[in-house]
């Protein structure tokens, strides 16, 4: 009877759930995996393309330039010209994209859109980035962070050299008004010029 115990004791095993986080590690992991940034894929397709594919393979939305439609399909991607499809506006929602895959924003020159709703991995270094992404800066007119509980002020705040940024939503924040004036106080204005809506 001692032996059946102990041959049963590993069988009966196989059917326990997995200690707490493991499957939350394994999450994180396949998310670092999909933010991976691969340099020869957007030297053979183009940042537009490569950018695509990347957000689509994170649960972004992406719509191009010209075209009323969200692409939301990764296997729908279209074919053809590589600079017919220009991103223009990216709906991040519920989507897994980190700081790990912002090398992918580096190239995109028509995005005037960015919208990013409950991203858990969204976080201070991630809006500092998007700041310093000369292309953005020159291209970006409105951006809304809504439900990112990783964000505080100092990622708001790191915003400002987005000069053309017209909208600045940030649905429920208590201190987006006070950055903007803090910005207004210091004689940033020409930086902070946004429509702070809250």
């Amino acid at each position: 009877m001692v032996l059946w115990g102990k041959l049963a004791q590993p069988v009966r095993s196989l059917g326990k759930v997995p200690p707490p986080g493991t499957c939350r590690r394994f999450w994180g992991w396949l998310n670092a995996i999909f933010n991976k940034v691969d340099y020869e894929r957007i030297q053979a397709v183009g940042p537009d393309r490569a950018a695509s594919e990347w957000l689509l393979r994170c649960g972004a939305l992406v719509r191009y330039r010209g075209y009323e439609k969200w692409q939301q399909d990764y296997n729908g991607l279209p074919t053809g010209p590589l600079e017919k499809y220009k991103i223009e506006a990216i709906n991040a929602t519920d989507s897994c994209i980190m700081y790990r895959g912002f090398d992918y924003l580096d190239g995109l020159e028509h995005v005037t859109e960015i919208k990013l709703q409950k991203c858990i991995y969204i976080q201070d270094e991630c809006l500092q980035r998007l700041s310093e992404t000369k292309n953005l800066q020159k291209s970006l007119l409105q951006l809304q962070i809504i439900s990112c509980g990783n964000v505080t002020d100092r990622g708001i705040v790191a915003l400002h050299k987005l000069r053309y940024l017209e909208l600045l939503s940030s649905p429920g924040s208590c201190y987006l008004p006070a950055v903007w004036g803090l910005c207004w106080l210091e004689g940033l204005k020409s930086d902070c010029s946004w429509a702070v809506l809250w």
